[in-house]
């Protein structure tokens, strides 16, 4: 009796170990979700669109997935469709937006959509400064969000 006792009481610390293993072993895994880029942005200036009209539209951003080779998915909404992206954020300020889909609702305004995802896949570098994150492409032409957790 003593002997069958022992022997479940390892097989259950073994277990408890292995559990314990698998656990570390996955969160040491885990990339830097704590990179500057890691939030949900809301876009405050883009084209010739004024700031209410970003805010009316709920015009954002989402970097909050894991970061898996690089690369964070993203989605992004302005008004109407939902998009989804890549996008690979590099040391040295550069940035490259690929994937880039959508769904395909039909709503009455759709022009910030259509201008929105047309400049986004341009874009080729970015700054965050304090709560700002700002995209800009070769020809000068920029985007800015204000982090969506901030007050």
């Amino acid at each position: 009796m003593k002997t069958i006792f022992i022997s479940v009481l390892c097989v259950l610390f073994s277990g408890i170990l292995l559990n314990c293993h698998v656990v570390n072993s996955n969160t040491s895994q885990n990339t830097d979700l704590h990179s500057p880029v890691h939030r949900e942005w809301m876009l405050i200036t883009f084209g010739a669109y004024s700031k209410s009209d970003l805010i009316a539209k709920n015009a954002k951003i989402n970097l909050t997935e894991k970061q898996e080779k690089g690369k964070i998915k993203g989605t992004a909404f302005m008004g109407c469709n939902s998009m989804f992206f890549t996008s690979e954020f590099k040391n040295d300020g550069g940035v490259k937006i690929s994937e880039i889909g959508s769904t395909l609702k039909a709503c009455q305004d759709m022009k910030l959509e259509t201008d929105f995802s047309k400049a986004f896949r341009n874009m080729t570098n970015y700054s965050v400064k304090g709560h700002v994150l700002t995209l800009s492409d070769d020809d000068g032409n920029q985007m800015e969000f204000i982090a969506a957790d901030w007050d």
